[in-house]
């Protein structure tokens, strides 16, 4: 018999704009039982997040403000209402309510160490002396599989990778055993197989207690195969609500439908990828335009033997120095106007990889090979002038870009180092072509990184990127945040422009369907060495090496 524990009825929260209060979610309603998981879809701002910390009492008062709507919660018989003032949710959160944000960097208090902050949500919550609270904290931290809980007592969170933080949120969220567990984006940007560890746990936790979740994601995968309902929003509005079978077999909606059909695995590699607004008009598929003037079997970027080794010193409570093989006599090739991806999971060696190839790394050994011209002795000033040739697209473009600069003035930095020929006219009249190129429009040029949206601002980054006229492009992690439409935008854009400009990639990911959808070729890293390397449809059909195949079974 199903027993309902949260209930919300005809909720819309407005936020204050330009003096008028606009509404950012309109009469949604939903309900969770005990032991049950309701999945909540849909892309970046359709008010997923709000719809949830409203109920928490988590939202601005000076700029949010909940219109009407009734959300009840049942504790030991008793029906209390969430919205009717912020004290009744606020004494709830923690020990009724627990929640885990989507980014655990930035949850956790970078100046108190992981165990004094878990230590005071159970002193808080179960009124226990802190010997007994070190003792239950220590015990989370072992059911919540974290490796030496003891060392992760006296860790900060920084020194703890991303999967091993997100551990530490979900202990922190689970220790007084809520009724109620809120899930917000908890395995964005995780790869594959710890967005698989943490998935198991946070299940295996949910059984043990009987806890209803709420699980907020735009991996439509991942909610598939975790939620028993699934909420569809955009722009506010409740668009399906059913059960997850359903709406993932027979969507009833066109939205919905949409988003499912935005996913690479959905889609033939020879043609681009459905938008949402495609999907609702009903556009057919249209095919990719082939690379031009591409020289078939030329090698643009040659590595031979790389290595790079760090050294971690004993600490001074014991422990042994060891040798950190972040590179190891890794050799490859990169093809004129191909794109070669590159996954495995974090720690493995990717980044230090690319920082190598890009100048901004030196090897401890090994040869660089670029355009036929060795390139492994290049002093910085001679990295500098080849770094128009080979340019990068971040993983965060917020942070990639400078808030206190305007697009045009991001390009135009760009065109003065690397195009330093172009006059003025030149670089204004170039300016607009980029931002053009990458969907924008031209008064773009005069906003600032804040005015964007996630999506917007990644197209930005691709136009800077462009800016400096190169022929090799590393994109790392490039739409991992992104939601499956502006994702499908952003990947068809790389390809136009991979068509227009005659571009090769190294694309770079822990999303196994969009690196296989992207890539001609892929190479799988591990520990530092490439383990397997190979067509990329016969990496995805066949795996030959275990780590491939184990990678590939985590895929949701």
């Amino acid at each position: 018999m199903c027993t309902e524990l949260l209930s919300v009825k005809n909720l819309t929260v407005s936020f204050l704009k330009d003096g008028l209060w606009r509404p950012a979610v309109q009469n949604i309603s939903f309900s969770v039982n005990l032991g049950e998981t309701l999945g909540i879809v849909g892309e970046s701002g359709s008010g997923k997040s709000v719809s949830c910390l409203a109920l928490l009492s988590l939202l601005p008062k000076e700029v949010a403000r909940i219109e009407s709507g009734v959300a009840t919660l049942k504790i030991q018989n008793q029906v209390i209402e969430l919205l009717k003032s912020s004290e009744a949710s606020r004494s709830l959160r923690g020990s009724e309510i627990g929640m885990i944000f989507q980014e655990p960097m930035t949850s956790l208090n970078p100046l108190f160490k992981c165990g004094d902050q878990l230590v005071e949500v159970i002193r808080r919550h179960l009124n226990l002396a802190r010997k007994e609270a070190v003792q239950l904290a220590e015990e989370w931290f072992q059911k919540v599989e974290l490796p030496n809980p003891r060392r992760i007592i006296s860790a900060y969170p920084h020194e703890l990778s991303g999967g091993q933080r997100q551990r530490v949120m979900i202990a922190m969220a689970m220790c007084c055993k809520p009724k109620l567990l809120i899930a917000d984006e908890p395995t964005t940007a995780l790869d594959v197989t710890v967005q698989k560890s943490v998935l198991d746990l946070i299940s295996r936790l949910q059984k043990e207690h009987n806890t209803a979740v709420v699980f907020i994601s735009h991996d439509l995968g991942v909610v598939r195969s975790i939620a028993d309902n699934v909420l569809v929003m955009q722009k506010g509005e409740a668009k399906e609500y059913d059960s997850a079978d359903k709406i993932f077999k027979n969507p009833s909606t066109a939205y919905a439908k949409s988003l499912i059909a935005c996913k690479p695995e959905n889609t033939n590699k020879k043609y681009r990828l459905t938008t949402v607004d495609q999907v609702i008009a009903g556009e057919t598929l249209t095919q990719l335009r082939p690379p031009t003037n591409v020289n078939d079997g030329q090698v643009i970027y040659k590595v031979e033997g790389l290595k790079k080794y760090y050294g971690k010193r004993a600490s001074l409570f014991g422990g042994k120095s060891e040798i950190i093989k972040a590179v190891n006599n890794v050799s490859f090739e990169i093809r004129k106007g191909e794109t070669l991806g590159l996954v495995g999971e974090s720690g493995c060696g990717k980044s230090t990889l690319s920082k190598i190839i890009t100048g901004l790394l030196t090897a401890d050994s090994g040869v660089l090979i670029y355009n036929g011209v060795d390139i492994s002795g290049y002093s910085m000033r001679d990295w500098r002038q080849l770094r128009g040739r080979i340019q990068f697209i971040f993983q965060d473009p917020f942070s990639a870009l400078n808030p206190k600069h305007s697009v045009k003035k991001v390009l135009e930095e760009v065109l003065v180092k690397h195009q330093a020929s172009l006059n003025k006219q030149e670089r204004e009249s170039l300016c607009t072509k980029l931002i053009i190129d990458v969907g924008l429009s031209v008064d773009s040029l005069y906003k600032y990184p804040h005015q964007f949206s996630g999506g917007q601002r990644q197209r930005v980054v691709i136009a800077r990127a462009l800016a400096a006229n190169p022929e090799f492009i590393i994109a790392d992690e490039s739409v991992s945040a992104l939601d499956v439409s502006v994702q499908a935008q952003v990947l068809n854009l790389l390809n136009d422009l991979k068509a227009e400009y005659n571009l090769t990639f190294l694309f770079i990911s822990h999303d196994l369907s969009v690196v296989n959808y992207m890539s001609d070729r892929v190479m799988v890293m591990r520990e530092g060495e490439i383990v397997e390397h190979g067509e990329a449809e016969e990496i995805y059909t066949n795996p030959r090496h275990p780590y491939t195949q184990k990678l590939l079974d985590s895929v949701y």
